[in-house]
Formats: structure tokens, C-alpha cells, sequence
């Protein structure tokens, strides 16, 4: 799937397509190593978030999968405040889009994570995505909160000690 990311407007965001000149500011937003404690990993230098970034701008090798990668500006505040990301593969009954999303803890608990996501499924409900998926640590109720609100449910499955949530579009 060709695709790429274009900037997302909601009520208080705009979700724009990440650059590798973010590095600096996205590196003090994503400090906080409480950020890590259901990730894992430790918060990246400006360096690594560059090198990163570059990386993920070029977009991924593999012709079957499409990296789409935001970062989230409260317009109010003229601030990053996170970052939304969505995975599109190839698979059997058409192509599955896998979200995450992170926002810095000076921002958290404001509904920023709930309205990006948001914005993200939403776009990608114009895209031909089948599915939408995340996976959530079970233990980690603000990350499920923002996968219900962006209209995905949990599933029974599990991957590597997440619970997978999920919305089907292929009815939409």
C-alpha cells in the first residue's frame, strides 16, 4: 500500500507528519522513564530520537508494509506533546493497520491521547484498512481507556503479555 502521512486536524491537535528535525523537542517530551515502564527501554538522547526518525522517515524496506509515523501538536500550546504511529501490512483478508500512540507526562491525564487516537483511526477508516489493532499491557488502564475511546475493543488474544484490542472496518 502506498501511502503517506498527511496532517490530521482535531478539536485541540494536530497530528503532523513526523520529521527528523522533531528529534530535540520529542526527546524532551519522551524524558520522563516512567513513560517505559510498560515498554521497556529507557528515554532517547535527541541523538538516537535523529537517527531514529531518519530512519523512520525513510520508511520501512519492506514494499508489504507502510510505516506512518505523527507527532502530536497542541495548537494551544504551540507544543509537542506525543507521538501517534500506524503500522498498514499486507495480510490474507486485506491490509491490518497496528497503532500506538505516547504522550509526555506533562500532558497526560488532558484527553490528548484519547482525541489523537481518535484522529488516527479515523484517517485510517478512509484508507483500505480492514483492521485496526493495538496492543495494550494488561496493567496499564490509561492505554486502554485510550483504545476504547478510539473505538477499538479488547480481544482474546495476546502477544508477548499484551492484550490485543481491535476494530474491524471491513463493514464500514
Amino acid at each position: 500500500m502506498s501511502v503517506e502521512a498527511e496532517s490530521i486536524r482535531t478539536g485541540r491537535l494536530e497530528l503532523r507528519p513526523l520529521r527528523v528535525e522533531d528529534a530535540e523537542e520529542m526527546a524532551a517530551v519522551l524524558s520522563d522513564p516512567a513513560l517505559h515502564t510498560f515498554i521497556g527501554g529507557t528515554p532517547a538522547t535527541p541523538q538516537a530520537l535523529r537517527s531514529r526518525y531518519r530512519r523512520l522517515t525513510a520508511g520501512s524496506p519492506d514494499p508489504a508494509v507502510t510505516w506512518l509515523n505523527w507527532v502530536v501538536l497542541l495548537r494551544a500550546e504551540d507544543r509537542l506533546t506525543g507521538t501517534v504511529q500506524a503500522t498498514i501490512t499486507a495480510a490474507g483478508g486485506g491490509p491490518v493497520a497496528e497503532v500506538a500512540w505516547v504522550v509526555g507526562t506533562p500532558w497526560q491525564g488532558r484527553g490528548i491521547a484519547a482525541e489523537a487516537a481518535r484522529g488516527l483511526v479515523g484517517r485510517l477508516g478512509l484508507l483500505p484498512v480492514r483492521r485496526i489493532v493495538a496492543h495494550v499491557h494488561p496493567e496499564h488502564h490509561a492505554s486502554a481507556a485510550v483504545a476504547a475511546a478510539a473505538g477499538l475493543e479488547p480481544t482474546g488474544e495476546w502477544q508477548d503479555g499484551e492484550r490485543r484490542w481491535a476494530r474491524d472496518l471491513s463493514g464500514v
